[in-house]
């Protein structure tokens, strides 16, 4: 069975946007660093008995754990962005 490419989505939003970013992923988790408007940003995936994603996307220089539907959530909050 062939796994889903996970933060598929968000890469697709990013590149749209025409964002500076950069892509890994390692041990079956993606990492994405971007940067708008000067201010890096970070999306680094991990498994830990349920998906999540560690960001910095909604706050800036705080990090926070999203887990569930996260990769909806993280668009959402990007999309809200001027």
């Amino acid at each position: 069975m062939e796994e889903k490419k996970r933060l598929e989505k968000v890469l697709a939003f990013i590149k749209e946007r025409g964002w500076t970013y950069k892509e890994c992923e390692e041990d079956g988790c993606g990492s994405i660093d971007f940067e708008y408007r000067g201010v890096s940003y970070h999306i680094w995936e991990f498994y830990d008995k349920e998906w999540g994603v560690e960001t910095n996307v909604r706050h800036g220089g705080a990090m926070e754990e999203l887990t569930g539907d996260y990769e909806s959530e993280l668009l959402t909050i990007m999309e809200d962005w001027r």
